[in-house]
C-alpha cells in the first residue's frame, strides 16, 4: 500500500460512522471554529445577512402566522363550545379533552410555522452568503485534508457561469420539491395514515433540500452536476440523512439560526472531507491546485 493510500485509509477509519454521527457535524464545525478564530471572519457577513433577512421574515411571516393560529383555534373553540355545553354531565371529560387538543394543535401549528420560516431563511441565507461560504469551505478543506480544491481565477465568463449555475441549482431544487410535494398531496387523500405519512414526508423533503444546500460549497467548486449532488447525498445515507435532519431542526430555532446556518455550511464541508472526498474524489486522483481547469 502506498503512502497516499495509507493516509486515505487512516482518514476513512477516523471519520465518524453511523446514523447518529452524521448529526454531529454542525457541532464539530462549532468546535473547529472555536479552535480557529481566524475562520470567524468568513461568517460575520453571512450572520449579519441572516439577521437582516431573518428579522424581515419573522415580521412578515411569523407574526402574521401566529395571529392566524390564534384566530383558527378561537374559531374552532367557538364552534365546539355549544356542542360541549349540551353534553350530559357524565361526558364532561370531553371538555377537558377539547382543551388539551386545542393546546396540542397550537403547538403543532407553531412548530410547523417555525420550520417553514427557517426553511425560507436557509434558502435566502445560503445564496446571500455564498461568496464567503465558498472561501470558508476552502479553508476548512485545507485544515481537514491538508490542501483545498481552489476555484478558477475570477473573470466575467466564470462569474456569469457561476450565476447561471446558482439560478439553475435553485430552479432544479424547486422542481424536485414540487414533484415530491405533489406526491405528498395525494397521500393526504388516504384517511388518517396518509396525513401522518405526508407530514413526515414534508420534513424529509425539507431536510433533503437542506442537505443539498449545506453540502453544496465543496461540490459546487468542483462543478458537480445537480443529479450527481443528489446521488451523492443519497449514497451517503444514513449519515447524510441525520446530518440533514440535524441542520433542519437547528435552522428552525428563531434567532439562533442566524448562526447555525453558517455552522451547518461548515459542517457540510467537514462531512464532505470525511466521507465524500475519500469515496469519490480521492479515488479519481483529484488535483487540488490553483492552475486546475474544468
Amino acid at each position: 500500500m502506498t503512502q497516499p493510500q495509507k493516509n486515505l485509509a487512516i482518514r476513512v477509519a477516523r471519520a465518524p460512522v453511523g446514523l447518529i454521527s452524521g448529526a454531529t457535524y454542525p457541532f464539530q464545525a462549532l468546535v473547529l471554529m472555536v479552535r480557529n478564530p481566524n475562520l470567524w471572519g468568513y461568517i460575520l457577513f453571512p450572520v449579519l445577512a441572516n439577521a437582516i433577512a431573518g428579522l424581515a421574515l419573522y415580521v412578515g411571516l411569523l407574526l402574521p402566522g401566529l395571529k392566524g393560529i390564534d384566530r383558527l383555534t378561537l374559531t374552532l373553540s367557538a364552534r365546539l363550545y355549544p356542542l360541549l355545553a349540551d353534553l350530559p354531565r357524565w361526558l364532561s371529560w370531553l371538555t377537558v379533552l377539547d382543551n388539551v387538543l386545542e393546546v396540542l394543535l397550537q403547538i403543532v401549528l407553531i412548530l410547523g410555522l417555525l420550520l417553514l420560516t427557517g426553511f425560507v431563511l436557509v434558502q435566502f441565507g445560503t445564496v446571500l452568503g455564498s461568496p464567503w461560504y465558498g472561501q470558508l469551505s476552502e479553508q476548512l478543506e485545507k485544515l481537514r485534508l491538508g490542501e483545498a480544491f481552489v476555484s478558477p481565477p475570477e473573470g466575467l465568463g466564470n462569474a456569469l457561469r457561476d450565476i447561471w449555475r446558482a439560478i439553475a441549482f435553485e430552479l432544479k431544487k424547486l422542481f424536485l420539491v414540487g414533484g415530491l410535494g405533489a406526491i405528498l398531496l395525494l397521500l393526504n387523500l388516504i384517511p388518517a395514515l396518509g396525513t401522518v405519512a405526508a407530514s413526515f414526508g414534508g420534513i424529509a423533503i425539507a431536510a433533503l433540500t437542506f442537505g443539498l444546500d449545506f453540502l453544496d460549497a465543496s461540490l459546487e467548486r468542483r462543478r458537480v452536476r445537480f443529479r450527481e449532488k443528489l446521488a451523492t447525498l443519497l449514497t451517503q445515507l444514513p449519515a447524510s440523512g441525520s446530518f440533514s435532519l440535524a441542520c433542519f431542526f437547528l435552522c428552525a430555532i428563531p434567532v439562533v439560526n442566524f448562526l447555525t446556518i453558517p455552522l451547518c455550511v461548515a459542517g457540510g464541508t467537514l462531512f464532505f472531507c470525511d466521507r465524500i472526498w475519500p469515496a469519490r474524489f480521492a479515488s479519481e486522483g483529484e488535483v487540488r491546485s490553483e492552475t486546475k481547469t474544468r
